[in-house]
């Protein structure tokens, strides 16, 4: 039986070559995160407010409680399986955001917490991608989408 000493975190980070205003309302408006993660959105975030996210092309969504908002600074959510999202957005000067992704709270055996923990590192790393590269250069990579194609409904 594997053991682990102690439960993964994982972060993902990236710097986005736009004011930290821009790259904080691309995660909290739909309108725009829709363009490099999720499909549908029930609302905007909102601290204190249940969201539902759908993957459409998967057929999957996630029920997310936004804990706190700390507006061009930092977001916090909890998904419905309970694990935690944190997203800090350091300002570097007036054209620059430096955006670190913590995902934690990963549950089950040794194997599905070390899968769960690689799924998200993969995840939030394209996620970060495709914000680049629609907040710098205006470009829809389609990088959700595309990952597992086989695997549209």
């Amino acid at each position: 039986m594997t053991k682990l000493n102690e439960k993964p975190v994982v972060t993902a980070e990236m710097l986005i070559r736009r004011p930290v205003s821009e790259v904080f309302e691309a995660f909290i408006n739909p309108e725009i995160t829709t363009k490099f993660w999720f499909t549908k959105s029930s609302g905007k975030l909102e601290e204190g407010h249940h969201i539902r996210w759908v993957w459409e092309m998967y057929g999957v969504h996630d029920d997310v409680y936004v804990q706190h908002i700390e507006v061009n600074r930092r977001i916090a959510i909890e998904s419905s399986d309970q694990t935690r999202t944190e997203w800090a957005f350091t300002s570097r000067g007036d054209h620059e955001t430096f955006v670190a992704i913590t995902h934690s709270g990963f549950t089950g055996s040794a194997d599905e917490m070390v899968q769960g923990a690689m799924d998200s590192m993969g995840g939030y790393t394209m996620v970060l991608c495709g914000l680049k590269a629609l907040l710098e250069f205006g470009v829809v990579l389609n990088l959700v989408a595309d990952k597992a194609p086989d695997a549209h409904v």
